[in-house]
């Protein structure tokens, strides 16, 4: 059983790399994120709404209509009552993309993520750390094409990069 698994890890590896045809990072900016929303600060009280979050990521184009690939986004925020006590907020996380429309200019599509947000709380003297489910979820996403290289996109959506997400992309 074992080495059927990886053989069949092996095929698949394989497979995804033959067929990834394009390869594209990212960045972008996002507005009022899972951090906000829920409670990734494990109950501390007069917590601040976080300025946004940054995320850079790379996708890998795997079939004419889905690209998988890794993100980073950091976050941060602070207490009201005590400027000394800061959180901040690292989300890793896998993130999918299913194209459902396309053509020279203009592509949408949807996007799925799932991973982790760390939480690094600290204080003058102290920190601790606490992990959360980190997801996104995009239903409503389009990109525009500048030119071959690169293009802009928005994606409209909740989760760990934001309500509502802009930035750019380039193909490599």
């Amino acid at each position: 059983m074992k080495k059927f698994l990886i053989a069949l890890v092996a095929m698949f590896g394989i497979t995804a790399g033959v067929s990834a045809q394009k390869t594209e990072v990212y960045a972008s900016y996002g507005g009022y994120t899972q951090m906000d929303a829920t409670d990734c600060h494990d109950g501390g009280p007069s917590v601040n709404t976080a300025w946004g979050a940054l995320t850079a990521g790379v996708n890998f184009k795997i079939t004419p209509k889905i690209w998988i690939g890794p993100s980073y986004t950091f976050s941060s925020t602070s207490r009201k009552k005590y400027d000394d006590n800061n959180f901040y907020y690292h989300a890793i996380m896998f993130n999918g993309r299913y194209g459902y429309y396309q053509n020279n200019i203009v592509s949408m599509y949807a996007k799925l993520g799932i991973g982790a947000v760390i939480t690094h709380e600290t204080w003058p003297d102290d920190s601790k750390n606490y992990g959360h489910f980190a997801y996104q979820i995009s239903p409503l996403c389009a990109q525009v094409a500048i030119n071959k290289t690169f293009s802009m996109f928005g994606e409209l959506g909740f989760g760990a990069q934001g309500l509502l997400q802009v930035g750019f992309k380039m193909n490599l």
